[in-house]
């Protein structure tokens, strides 16, 4: 079987990019010809080949279709994929992250017209007008238009959403496609939009379990300098200062705990613009910045006492599930395919919604607890190893690629 994915990356740029690539891994150590087709690819191998771009042309149509307020239809590269190799090679697409300006999403017919696409799901951009999270706007269930969010990700000039909705509604009349979806979350939205046509299946993203595990807290300090003797809170995000990911949320919960406490607090922060938030809180702090080492991110989460995510909108983030797998308890927002990962008195912690001060007592409560705490880094390990094995992401992925097949 021979199986192409269709990304935006094979690592860069967030966890849509690593979360494809790593079932890219899971296939090819389960024994099938996976390839990847992407936007940019930053490693030099045979099974990952770059979209070739039109750029004069397309940064013509780019100041056009821009204006209009309509993403990505310059992208006029995509209608030629059919005559890469990799695709006339494959039997089966799998379509990841879409929207980062390297596709056309009006060339989704014309590549599942010959072969069979799933479609992996990994936020609500799909079968919206134009947003990646919606937040609180159900408008994505009736054709939107009137957009209360013009400015989230990726962002319009121009409200033209109503007619980005019917676009996507009338390619997919004419698409082959199965659709998966990485949490309960995002099933049920899916199963509430124009993609409910499709079959629909949830298949979690699956974490090498042995990259990710818990390792000596008190080597892993020494190894990133931490003083000895204090209490660690991780926090990461590819862009700390995206809203998105709550970094201000976050300043406001930490402003809340006892000062006697945050005295005995080190903040470890993976991302960009670490520092900034540590001047604001007024606590020690040790930026690693972006680090894509998996070696490296097992070590700072091993280091850490707790994994703070106070995301206001996500799907099934990446980092808490590397934090599971590496047996560190977390707190975060009860927001989106959060609480697949974060169950209360189980693996973490889960606040209201936008609520620092709930979010700041969970952090006291399981701070203070280091029986508890103890408990959740064991249940954390546990469901990992059961739950999320890249092995049985991939496994459960081969299965629906051969059902897919099957049917002709």
């Amino acid at each position: 079987m021979n199986v192409l994915h269709l990304n935006q990356s094979d690592l860069a740029g967030g966890g849509a990019a690593i979360a494809g690539y790593r079932l890219h891994q899971g296939l090819l150590a389960a024994g099938i010809d996976s390839n990847l087709l992407v936007g940019t690819a930053t490693i030099d191998h045979s099974r990952i080949n770059r979209i070739p771009r039109q750029p004069f042309l397309e940064d013509k149509l780019y100041r056009l279709t821009s204006r209009l307020g309509l993403n990505y239809l310059n992208v006029v590269s995509s209608f030629g994929i059919p005559n890469y190799p990799s695709y006339q090679a494959a039997d089966i697409l799998n379509f990841h992250n879409l929207h980062t300006g390297y596709f056309n999403y009006l060339a989704i017919p014309v590549l599942t017209k010959p072969k069979p696409a799933v479609y992996t799901l990994h936020d609500m951009w799909s079968f919206t007008g134009h947003c990646a999270y919606s937040y609180d706007c159900d408008r994505w269930q009736t054709g939107c238009g009137s957009c209360p969010y013009p400015s989230v990700y990726p962002e319009i000039l121009r409200d033209n959403t109503a007619l980005e909705w019917k676009l996507k509604n009338w390619l997919y009349q004419r698409s082959d496609l199965t659709i998966v979806a990485l949490s309960q979350w995002l099933t049920d939205r899916v199963q509430q939009s124009m993609l409910n046509r499709f079959p629909i299946h949830t298949i979690p993203n699956g974490i090498d379990t042995q990259a990710y595990q818990p390792l000596d807290p008190q080597q892993c300090r020494a190894v990133l300098g931490l003083p000895a003797g204090k209490r660690v809170l991780l926090f990461g995000a590819q862009k700390l200062k995206d809203t998105r990911k709550g970094g201000d949320l976050l300043v406001k919960a930490l402003q809340c705990l006892p000062d006697s406490l945050k005295q005995e607090i080190v903040l470890l922060t993976l991302g960009e613009s670490g520092a900034e938030i540590a001047d604001m809180v007024g606590m020690p702090t040790l930026d690693l910045g972006y680090v894509n080492s998996d070696r490296l991110k097992s070590i700072a989460y091993s280091a850490a006492d707790l994994f703070v995510f106070p995301t206001r909108a996500d799907n099934v983030p990446l980092v808490l599930q590397e934090s599971m797998a590496c047996g560190t308890p977390m707190v975060s927002f009860k927001v989106g395919g959060v609480p697949d990962l974060v169950r209360p008195g189980v693996t973490g912690y889960l606040a209201t919604p936008e609520n620092t001060t709930d979010f700041c007592d969970g952090i006291v409560q399981l701070l203070e607890d280091h029986a508890l705490r103890a408990q959740m880094s064991h249940h954390c390990r546990e469901i990992a190893l059961r739950e999320y094995p890249l092995e049985l992401q991939a496994q459960r992925y081969i299965e629906l690629y051969q059902q897919i097949l099957a049917k002709g």
